[in-house]
């Protein structure tokens, strides 16, 4: 799925994320949890598509 962001001059996202969701976003492995950086994920574009006007693309046939 294609996504179009047109930004309005604010330029921060706040996010509230857990100690291990954000060290799982810098690559740390949680290993049999991969909970954890799909949870942070989530999170992060969430609050992206609340703070952003998000225009999703749908494909032409």
């Amino acid at each position: 799925m294609n996504s179009i962001a047109q930004l309005d001059g604010n330029n921060t996202v706040a996010v509230d994320l857990t100690p291990d969701e954000a060290l799982s976003l810098t690559g740390v492995e949680f290993n049999g949890n991969h909970e954890v950086k799909a949870a942070a994920q989530r999170k992060i574009r969430n609050a992206f598509e609340k703070t952003f006007n998000i225009q999703k693309n749908h494909p032409t046939d």
